[in-house]
């Protein structure tokens, strides 16, 4: 599985800090990132290592296109946070403005692309552009495929997961932020109705304002303090080349494959549209409310009865504070690769750009995406318990969206004007009678 960089850990727990992040992916460190530039006392609280699970795990996307309506002004503000992160925080992330292409091999395909840029690129002003079947060749020549036609977004970009969410913690460090690794958060305290402290399994820091960024612990971690999360995982398989010179630096997907160039010189390969779901009990207590994304992706999920469901039958769902918790019970979410996926993706990739036939994978993992019913995340506070945040949810996009999340939360807590409108984000949709559901299932 891929190995982020290691980040010290800070040793004497504080008695009280201004703000503690909860969670050490992209989206906790970047927060914690925020709020140190901006002079907040802020501590980050890591249960296993920073980056351990998917914010190390995904494919290293920084893309616009193909987004969710309510995540655009989020992207577009996150993109310009990406161009400029290897300067901000003085160190590699891996950040490249390389572009992406959608490659469309049929007219179904392509109705529906068309259909999302006109409704959402081009009202946004988004630069993203339809090719026709000639411009395709053109720009991603030597297929074997006929493709039909393409959406090219060339301000589009990559990122290398491993680096960048270790780079930005090992940033806040330096920018005044504690970081606590193998530290985990088992739970808050209330003082007067609103949260006064965390207690970690090394003892309790008292804080004014936490932000929860525990991505698929998070519905746990909620659910001990009684309240409800709609949140279930779903298991995404990657694998890593070795280095080929190919001539292909332009990130891309197309019929069952998706592939980006890495810093190394290999590629990191995807399946572009199979995942597992596995079947755990809150499948079925959560069943309707996420039975609309089921329907509108019913193709690209691969529902899976297994070990899963009695691990996490297991786990605990209520435990006290002076005890031990799931987190420490499991500290890495580290699930096995689905190989008849990844091989499938392979052998689309080699067939249809022949330049990769010689392609060696040097390594596979999965990762544990944590998913919402609307596919968008929730970034915003828990009117029940002021003084909590909730970050999480993000359904995949969490690493592209990440820089401009960790901006918009820090806004959040600090009561600076927001910098796009948090309205979509907002916790309670799923609770006011919203019904959200998925926009587009591209």
């Amino acid at each position: 599985m891929p190995s982020p960089a290691r980040v010290p850990s800070d040793d004497a727990l504080p008695s009280r800090v201004s703000v503690a992040v909860i969670g050490g992916g992209i989206v906790g460190c970047a927060t914690a990132l925020e709020l140190a530039e901006r002079g907040v006392d802020v501590a980050l609280f890591e249960k296993a290592e920073i980056a351990c699970e998917q914010s190390s795990r995904n494919w290293g996307w920084c893309r616009q296109m193909g987004r969710d309506p309510r995540e655009i002004p989020l992207i577009v503000e996150s993109m310009k946070l990406w161009r400029d992160m290897n300067l901000r925080i003085e160190a590699e992330t891996g950040f490249r403005q390389c572009g992406i292409i959608y490659l469309l091999a049929t007219d179904a395909e392509m109705e529906a692309r068309s259909r999302w840029h006109d409704a959402y690129a081009r009202p946004h002003g988004l630069p993203i552009h339809p090719l026709s079947a000639a411009e395709t060749e053109a720009l991603q020549p030597g297929a074997t495929v006929n493709w039909k036609g393409a959406l090219h977004s060339p301000e589009d970009g990559r990122a290398e997961p491993d680096l960048a969410t270790s780079a930005m913690a090992s940033a806040a460090r330096r920018k005044g932020a504690r970081v606590f690794t193998r530290c985990a958060v088992r739970g808050l305290e209330t003082s007067a109705g609103r949260v006064s402290s965390i207690v970690t399994e090394k003892g309790a820091v008292a804080c004014a304002a936490v932000v929860l960024a525990a991505g698929a612990w998070s519905r746990i971690f909620l659910g001990n303090l009684g309240m409800g999360f709609p949140q279930l995982t779903v298991v995404n398989s990657v694998m890593r080349s070795k280095p080929l010179e190919t001539g292909i630096d332009r990130t891309a997907s197309g019929d069952k494959f998706a592939f980006r160039k890495r810093l190394d010189g290999g590629y990191t390969i995807a399946h572009r549209h199979l995942s597992v779901a596995d079947i755990v009990p809150e499948s079925f207590s959560l069943f309707f409310r996420f039975l609309p994304a089921l329907l509108l992706d019913w193709k690209g999920l691969k529902l899976r009865l297994g070990n899963r469901f009695i691990e996490a039958a297991r786990l605990k769902r209520r435990w006290s504070l002076d005890e031990q918790s799931p987190f420490e019970m499991v500290r890495v979410l580290d699930p096995e690769p689905v190989n008849e996926i990844l091989d499938e993706a392979l052998a689309s990739l080699k067939s249809s750009l022949p330049v990769f036939a010689p392609l060696e994978i040097a390594e596979r993992w999965a990762g544990c995406i944590d998913a919402t019913p609307d596919a968008v995340p929730v970034i915003s506070p828990v009117d029940a318990m002021p003084g909590l945040y909730l970050a999480s949810g993000f359904s995949g996009h969490g690493f592209g969206l990440g820089p401009g999340a960790g901006r918009l939360m820090a806004d959040l807590v600090t009561g600076d004007a927001p910098v796009v409108n948090p309205e979509p984000f907002r916790y309670s949709r799923f609770f006011d009678g919203s019904r959200p559901r998925p926009t587009t299932g591209l």
